[in-house]
C-alpha cells in the first residue's frame, strides 16, 4: 500500500524560513530549526528544505542549517538549492540529508542527474522542476529561483529526469505559488501519467480539498505546503485527518 505523505516546505533565505506569492514579496516565517522540530511533533512525514537563493548567488546550500536540523529531527529531510556537482550531493548527505534535490544546475547540465543517481542511488535523488504555464497544457521550466526562462518544456524534462535516474519529482507551479487557489492539477496529471516514480505536488494549497484533489485528480504521491502551515491556517494533523476521512492511506 502506498501511503500519501504530507510534507511542510522550508524555503530558506539568509538563514530564515521565508514565504511569498509567485516567488515574490517574501516575508519571514521563522527559524528553520524551530520550524523543523515543530513539524516533526505535528506529524509531518518528511520535510523539504530549499535554499532559494543558492543557485541565483552561485553557491551551494548552507550546510550548517542542514546539520542543525538533522541533529534535532528523525524524519526524512530533502535538501535542494545550488547543487552543482556530485560532491555537493555527498556533502549534503554527509550533513544528514535523506535525499537531495536537483534544481537549476541540473536543468543546465542534465548529466548531473545521471552522475548523482549512479553514485548514490536513485532513491536519494529528487528532480525539482519550477514550471510556468505558457499556453494550453504546456509549461516552461524557469531556473535561478524562477528568475530565468529556459525555453525547456517542463513535462518533457521531468520525464527525462526520471530516465536519467531521478527517483522522485518535486513539481513547483510558479503560477500557483502562494495563491492558495489549488495545485496545478493539469501539470500534475501531465507528469504523473508519464512517470513511474513518486510525484510531489507543490504550490497552491489553500484549503483541505486541494490536498485531496492533488492526490485523486493529479496523481500525486505526496503533498507539500508552506505558508498554509507556517502561519497556522491549517495543521499537518488536520490535513492527514481529512485525507484519512476521504479514504486516502496516510501514515498515522
Amino acid at each position: 500500500m502506498q501511503f500519501i505523505r504530507v510534507i511542510p516546505a522550508l524555503d530558506i533565505k539568509s538563514g530564515r524560513v521565508v514565504t511569498g506569492v509567485n516567488y515574490l514579496g517574501l516575508r519571514d516565517a521563522g527559524d528553520p530549526v524551530e520550524c523543523a522540530t515543530a513539524y516533526e511533533k505535528a506529524g509531518a512525514d518528511e520535510l523539504c528544505l530549499l535554499d532559494i537563493m543558492a543557485s541565483h548567488e552561485g553557491r551551494g546550500t548552507t550546510i550548517g542549517i542542514v546539520e542543525q536540523i538533522t541533529k534535532t529531527i528523525s524524519i526524512p529531510l530533502t535538501v535542494a538549492g545550488g547543487v552543482r556537482s556530485v560532491e555537493d550531493v555527498e556533502r549534503l548527505l554527509e550533513a544528514g540529508a535523506s535525499k537531495v534535490g536537483m534544481t537549476s544546475p541540473s536543468v543546465k547540465r542534465p548529466e548531473l542527474i545521471n552522475e548523482a543517481a549512479a553514485r548514490f542511488g536513485s532513491a536519494r535523488i529528487v528532480s525539482t522542476v519550477d514550471a510556468k504555464r505558457t499556453s494550453g497544457d504546456s509549461w516552461e521550466i524557469y531556473v535561478n529561483g524562477g528568475r530565468i526562462a529556459t525555453g525547456i518544456d517542463a513535462v518533457a524534462f521531468a520525464v527525462e529526469a526520471v530516465r536519467r535516474g531521478a527517483g522522485e519529482l518535486l513539481l513547483n507551479s510558479m503560477d500557483c505559488d502562494g495563491a492558495k487557489t489549488g495545485y496545478d492539477l493539469a501539470l500534475l496529471r501531465a507528469v504523473s501519467s508519464r512517470v513511474d516514480v513518486p510525484v510531489i505536488a507543490s504550490s497552491g494549497a489553500g484549503e483541505l480539498k486541494h490536498f485531496y484533489d492533488a492526490v485523486v485528480e493529479g496523481g500525486a504521491s505526496a503533498v507539500l505546503a508552506a505558508s498554509l502551515f507556517h502561519f497556522g491556517e491549517l495543521t499537518v494533523g488536520e490535513v492527514k485527518q481529512y485525507l484519512a476521512g476521504k479514504g486516502i492511506a496516510i501514515r498515522r
